[in-house]
């Protein structure tokens, strides 16, 4: 996948690769979540971050900070979940194609 998206940063398409990466995962886990029978506490907390991570996609250019705070949020909230890991991983490599994690000085 990585791959890919590099390829299309080098060749100049007019729309970012890496935003169409962000809400194609952020997709997948949104439909993931909505189809896991077994309720838990943080769910609302998940949905409301999978929205703004995809509100922050659909206007182009994300905020790292923000978008790595709503993946701290989601992943806090679903990462006990095994049904969804694979899904979760995904979003967090999508918010990683923006840069990676912040280096500590």
């Amino acid at each position: 996948m990585l791959r890919s998206v590099e390829q299309r940063l080098v060749t100049g398409s007019d729309e970012d690769p890496r935003v169409d990466e962000l809400r194609t995962a952020v997709s997948r886990l949104r439909r993931e979540l909505a189809a896991h029978p077994v309720e838990f506490p943080d769910r609302g907390i998940a949905e409301d971050e999978l929205a703004a991570l995809d509100a922050m996609a659909g206007g182009g250019r994300p905020e790292v900070p923000r978008l790595r705070r709503s993946l701290l949020l989601v992943a806090g909230a679903v990462g006990s979940v095994s049904a969804l890991s694979g899904a979760l991983t995904q979003v967090r490599g999508a918010v990683e194609l923006f840069g990676g994690p912040p280096t500590q000085g």
